[in-house]
């Protein structure tokens, strides 16, 4: 982007106007959080993002690095300085988006030195733009579709990826597509779980540059900026406990290079104990780790976290001959999951998740036959949600159970309601942490519980206790069976059945026969 003085800036200001880097550091302020008006001097993460600037840049970062205000001077900075230059500004919300608009845009245009303003002075301003003398334009909003942009920063992208993909995907198919492929786009955001646009297009720009390829200019660089590398992140570590579970998880980093010291160590934990199980989505020690951790307001957010450090989710192998029982939720939308399971001692182990939509119950049925005689299963007991028995219109037989049994299956276990689906959830977070998880035959279902969430309430600003139903529901509707009815006393009766004695069975290949019990 070319930046030009006219005659008598540069005869104030000498040459520097000419350096956006001394501009951006020299002329603006700004309004922060708290109210209060003070210079803009840019950190060190802002300095070495605009230092490495791209066409398509993504950052994922700790908690308060200031990028957003970082991205509202660019924008302004070169509005000022160039004709005809359109910047936007989007925020998740309108609350946001005028905090920005007001902190971050025009109070740093309003304290320019008198001589700026008059080079280049407002032509117009609304309660969310400024279109200045020189044809130059900026504004903030939670959409922007419409016209051409030079520059575009996306605020907490994320955020709006995880609560309100509608919105994510008309940012993407709009906004974004109004930036030539030369021009500016910057994302910004904590991350929200391993789902939506800001998750994939990180996942895309690390496997790129772990792989050292470079990419085209409509390809995105990641700009990661990790909690340990801002200096204010430290604590004096007197007093302050280091426990076993955070040793481990340092030595993990040191492994990876990164030597912490006693009092970064002892702001890490010390800030952990109020965030809990969203220390790692707010504040990442390293890019992968941003995504591991739930969304905000996710329903099994803490169990997710504690089955994830205590090593539950992982390689969970299939044993032959113990029966596996399977756990269902029938959706009405017509998508239907399934979770696979065996109890092995007393552990109670995960090893595949299925779903599908657009297919009838033979196809559910089906996919379990062919685990039985391609894997050699013995399957036990299905538990079903108590709509099951529910009368279906059209059909020969009047239940989804009995069009289940008409295929061939038994021991079926339909799972009584409960009173409210909360105390189902509650049921399920109990037992869920006795579990263990298959990384990769599971790994549609871990996304569906580290996705499944509250309703937000836009209104008030807040999580509902009620869950929202969104794609994700599926998957955890289909376990939360296994916490209301699942019964290791009633699977022990299952196991003493004689026919599990059958050789064929202890050679881990169920008989044609019988892959109904």
């Amino acid at each position: 982007m070319a930046q030009a003085a006219s005659p008598s800036l540069t005869t104030e200001f000498g040459d520097r106007l000419l350096d956006p880097m001394w501009r951006i550091q020299n002329l603006y302020s700004i309004v922060t959080d708290e109210g209060k008006e003070i210079p803009f001097r840019p950190n060190a993460e802002q300095m070495a993002f605009v230092g490495s600037l791209w066409t398509r840049n993504l950052i994922l970062k700790a908690r308060q690095l200031g990028f957003t205000t970082m991205a509202g001077i660019l924008g302004l900075d070169q509005c000022l300085f160039n004709t005809n230059f359109s910047a936007g500004v989007i925020a998740h919300n309108l609350e946001d988006a005028e905090k920005i608009f007001w902190n971050k845009i025009l109070t740093p245009y309003k304290r320019l030195p008198e001589a700026i303003r008059q080079m280049v002075p407002l032509e117009k301003a609304t309660a969310s733009s400024l279109r200045f003398a020189n044809g130059s334009h900026i504004s903030v909003g939670t959409s922007m579709r419409s016209g051409t942009l030079q520059m575009l920063h996306v605020s907490e992208f994320g955020k709006i990826c995880a609560k309100y993909p509608h919105k994510a995907r008309e940012i993407v198919t709009g906004s974004f597509e109004a930036v030539s492929a030369d021009q500016i786009i910057i994302i910004e955001s904590t991350a929200e779980g391993a789902d939506g646009y800001f998750y994939q297009y990180c996942d895309e720009a690390l496997h790129r540059t772990q792989e050292g390829v470079k990419g085209t200019r409509l390809d995105w660089k990641l700009h990661f900026f990790p909690w340990w590398n801002k200096p204010g992140y430290e604590l004096d570590p007197a007093g302050v406990i280091i426990e076993p579970e955070d040793r481990r998880y340092f030595q993990t980093l040191e492994g990876r290079g990164i030597e912490l010291t006693a009092r970064k160590k002892a702001w890490y934990v010390t800030k952990k104990k109020t965030l809990r199980g969203d220390m790692a989505r707010e504040y990442p020690s390293f890019p992968e780790e941003a995504f591991e951790q739930t969304i905000e307001g996710a329903i099994y957010g803490n169990e997710m976290a504690w089955l994830r450090k205590n090593g539950r989710i992982t390689e969970v192998p299939w044993e032959p001959g113990v029966p596996v029982n399977t756990f269902w939720d029938l959706g009405v939308n017509d998508k239907n999951a399934i979770w696979c399971h065996q109890r092995v001692g007393l552990q109670d182990r995960f090893i595949r998740y299925y779903d599908n939509s657009g297919e009838g119950l033979a196809h559910y049925w089906g996919w379990l036959k062919d685990r039985c005689e391609e894997d050699g299963w013995i399957l036990g007991r299905h538990y079903l949600p108590h709509d099951v028995d529910h009368r279906m219109l059209g059909e020969q037989v009047t239940t989804k159970k009995q069009i289940l049994e008409k295929l061939g299956m038994r021991n079926i276990v339909v799972v009584p309601r409960v009173q409210s689906i909360l105390t189902g959830i509650d049921q399920t977070r109990t037992r869920i942490k006795t579990a263990w998880i298959d990384k990769e035959g599971c790994i549609e279902g871990i996304k569906c519980l580290d996705h499944y969430q509250r309703e937000w309430d836009e209104k008030n600003g807040v999580f509902k206790q009620q869950p929202l139903h969104n794609w994700a529901s599926n998957g955890a509707d289909a376990i939360r069976q296994y916490g209301q009815g699942y019964d290791p006393i009633a699977e022990a009766s299952v196991m003493s059945n004689p026919i599990f004695s059958d050789p064929r069975f202890q050679r881990g290949r169920a008989p044609a026969s019988r892959v109904g019990y």
